[in-house]
């Protein structure tokens, strides 16, 4: 199949045995009957398998062309798992702008638990060959990262995790399998908090993992049921119904974000445009070849260079929602500093450039006009 054939139809074989629904059926249980003790269809207790989510764990596979998808409670509760395959004394090596929920999981629980984190800048992949060493065991990648959108090269990062016997993990939230797909470029491992693009709604809460080897999927369905932070057959539903038009939505984003980053380049009061669509953005030419277009997240700073300045910018917002997330539908604008990376200090933000007039749009997929005009209003 191809891709958007895929978001409809991928993994969704005979999804309804029963009464051959053609939308995959709520299978609201917890329990499942047996004929005799071991004697069942494959599903015993949900928090170990439920057919809503293992139809929504497929889907998720096919969109990344893996073999095994797992679903879970929350990005973060799939990034948990993928930690909880290490132990006291290993290391990890994690690109240093990332998402603040993960740099937070990092750096207060598991550095607690013994697993050293190396904070890396990876626009360049062969600086993080000086950071591997005989206890490294993971390299953990955002691109484009969160939220500088800076990119990294998925392919030659792979390279030096198969060099040393290391895996790799990207989180694709940002991208999404539409754009981009890492398995292919040498990843073992995809996350993606599901509750952004590919749930695309803004009206659940979900993360999800995709491997295509089947001994590392193993250990992650024991970690999975072990832990139990499964996500409901309900919300399972949500993500599977916005999975279908993924293509759609993202198709629109991509055209949505190009014209409001090209609007805030050109503006006088605007400083810096992040955005991996612009030639002169770091690495541009390895987005053009590891993506099939730059999305809609971008972010930018004004010229007054204040917290004040975008104070009354993302109050006087309109259309843009002042919120926390992205990959809704709808057009949302946040400030890292005081909302989605407020647990990274002030110091370190500062460093990857989260400085306090950095404003972080996610650009939804409403009247390109409506919502250049609403930024025009606001920025004044």
């Amino acid at each position: 199949m191809k891709f958007n054939t895929k978001t409809i139809h991928g993994g969704q074989e005979n999804i309804d045995p029963a009464y051959n629904s053609v939308m995959p059926p709520i299978y609201q249980t917890s329990t499942y009957s047996q004929s005799t003790p071991g004697g069942h269809k494959g599903f015993e207790y949900s928090r170990s398998a439920n057919p809503t989510r293992s139809m929504l764990e497929r889907s998720l596979a096919s969109l990344e062309n893996g073999n095994f998808g797992l679903a879970f409670g929350s990005g973060l509760a799939a990034i948990d798992a993928v930690l909880k395959l290490f132990k006291p004394g290993d290391e990890i090596i994690s690109t240093n702008d990332l998402y603040g929920g993960s740099y937070r999981l990092f750096t207060k629980i598991f550095e607690g638990l013994g697993i050293k984190f190396h904070f890396v800048g990876m626009e360049d992949a062969d600086l993080i060959e000086k950071y591997v060493n005989e206890n490294t065991k993971l390299i953990w990648v955002e691109t484009p990262t969160n939220p500088m959108m800076n990119i990294i090269d998925i392919a030659e990062v792979s390279k030096i995790a198969k060099k040393h016997n290391l895996l790799l993990a990207v989180d694709n939230t940002f991208a999404t399998p539409y754009l981009q797909q890492p398995l292919e470029l040498g990843a073992d491992i995809i996350m993606h908090s599901a509750t952004k693009y590919l749930g695309g709604h803004s009206d659940v809460v979900m993360g999800g993992l995709v491997v295509k080897e089947k001994e590392l999927a193993d250990k992650l369905y024991f970690i999975q049921n072990a832990s139990g932070a499964i996500c409901g057959p309900q919300d399972s539903f949500l993500v599977l119904r916005g999975i279908k038009t993924l293509h759609l939505r993202m198709q629109r984003h991509c055209e949505n974000g190009e014209a409001v980053a090209r609007f805030l380049r050109s503006n006088p009061k605007i400083d810096k445009v992040y955005w991996p669509g612009f030639e002169d953005h770091p690495n541009h030419e390895i987005a053009k070849k590891q993506m099939t277009g730059f999305g809609g997240m971008i972010s930018f700073t004004t010229k007054e260079n204040t917290l004040e300045s975008a104070t009354r910018i993302v109050e006087k917002l309109k259309v843009f929602t002042l919120a926390e997330s992205l990959g809704g539908v709808e057009s949302l604008a946040g400030h890292p500093a005081s909302m989605t990376h407020a647990s990274i200090p002030k110091a370190e933000r500062e460093k990857i450039g989260v400085v306090d007039s950095l404003i972080r749009l996610s650009v939804g997929v409403e009247d390109e006009e409506d919502l250049i005009a609403d930024l025009k209003q606001a920025i004044g």
